[in-house]
């Protein structure tokens, strides 16, 4: 297929790929731009490690095609950070000790973050619902769940939410 010039603003800079359409997001961010947050699982997205954020949406990388995204923002792992501040969700999962060997904590960080901004005070139906296809063979379920509960509360905190409507998010 021919190559066509595709622009996408990762992590906040702006950056153009010559590459041919059918070619795999998750390619571009590991190869071309050197991110490591997304791995590669399945390549059949039924994993979740390749998660990436697509204009604050989780998303598959291994699965999506780079022709699909021209113009879109992407968001990795490792732009989730601020200049020497983890970002709260990031936080909450070292909070937590929610890694085992760490391979799923990318997608299960990224489908936290997606959730946290669509949703600041999700219940445990929602946060478990967020992180259904995302898959931890390790075994550290409950922690990931604390984790995710505790950005959430982290994320209450931060917007100086009243004390009645911290109470309330905090209800499973």
């Amino acid at each position: 297929m021919a190559r066509g010039p595709v622009t996408l603003t990762i992590n906040g800079e702006k950056q153009t790929f010559a590459v041919a359409p059918e070619t795999p997001l998750l390619f571009i961010l590991r190869n071309d731009c050197a991110l490591n947050g997304p791995k590669f699982g399945c390549g059949l997205g039924e994993c979740g490690a390749c998660s990436v954020l697509v204009d604050d949406r989780c998303v598959r990388a291994c699965t999506i095609k780079i022709s699909a995204l021209d113009g879109r923002t992407v968001t990795t792992l490792e732009g989730l950070a601020s200049d020497s501040e983890p970002h709260p969700v990031q936080r909450a999962f070292t909070e937590m000790q929610a890694a085992q060997c760490g391979y799923c904590l990318n997608g299960m960080i990224i489908a936290t973050v997606a959730l946290l901004r669509k949703n600041p005070a999700p219940g445990e139906a929602e946060i478990r619902a967020a992180l259904r296809g995302h898959l931890c063979r390790c075994g550290t379920h409950m922690e990931i769940l604390a984790a995710v509960r505790r950005a959430r509360d982290l994320l209450v905190a931060e917007r100086q939410l009243p004390r009645q409507e911290q109470e309330r998010s905090a209800i499973p």
